[in-house]
């Protein structure tokens, strides 16, 4: 499986806030790790049943992470670095993820340890048609303050993992994005020592 990190903090890359939503009452952030029941209100865990048990595993009270977003989608756009895989097809998916413990959020070396350590443990794992690439991004986390009706914004960090599965049809794209989504899950497992 092909793993890679890279770090984005520019003026110009993604950002995110925690909390989060859409306007016109459209997509918003749960908190998956305090209300697992509300995980059958995220649609795109609703569509693709794995990411769904990906995220009901990243947002347990054994794991030392959250989500915060997330999407699945299907392509036949392979880009010149993907023609490695030989495929026509691939599976992909995005997934948001920050630390349950609050001091590590506005940590960069903790991110970047995190980052290169999962970078490791999938490089370690049998050779798959799948490809993940871990982002840390800038986080802006929304804090309630002493005063009712106030609120603090702090700067932090964030990692944004790309999962893309390769196959010569979208079954079997998706089938190796599943199997790389179980491997991520698994290093996640063997981070947090459960």
């Amino acid at each position: 499986m092909q793993a890679d990190f890279a770090v984005e903090l520019g003026a110009d890359d993604e950002t995110l806030e925690i909390p989060w939503a859409a306007e016109d009452g459209g997509p918003q952030y749960y908190d998956l790790k305090r209300h697992p029941e509300l995980l059958l209100k995220v649609e795109e865990a609703v569509g693709a049943p794995e990411l769904g048990e990906f995220l009901s595993k990243a947002n347990s009270p054994q794991s030392p992470l959250e989500t915060a977003k997330c999407d699945a989608w299907s392509s036949t756009e392979i880009n010149l670095e993907e023609e490695i895989f030989e495929a026509t097809h691939k599976f992909g998916s995005y997934v948001d993820l920050f630390f349950s413990d609050e001091a590590k959020r506005f940590s960069f070396p903790e991110h970047e340890h995190l980052a290169k350590r999962l970078v490791q443990l999938l490089q370690r794992a049998p050779e798959i048609a799948a490809a993940a690439e871990f982002l840390i991004r800038r986080c802006y986390y929304h804090e309630p303050e002493e005063i009712p009706g106030q609120e603090e914004i702090r700067d932090g960090f964030y990692i944004t993992f790309y999962l893309f599965g390769y196959g010569k049809d979208e079954v079997r794209s998706r089938q190796q994005w599943v199997v790389g989504l179980k491997l991520i899950q698994s290093a996640i497992r063997q981070l947090s020592g459960k």
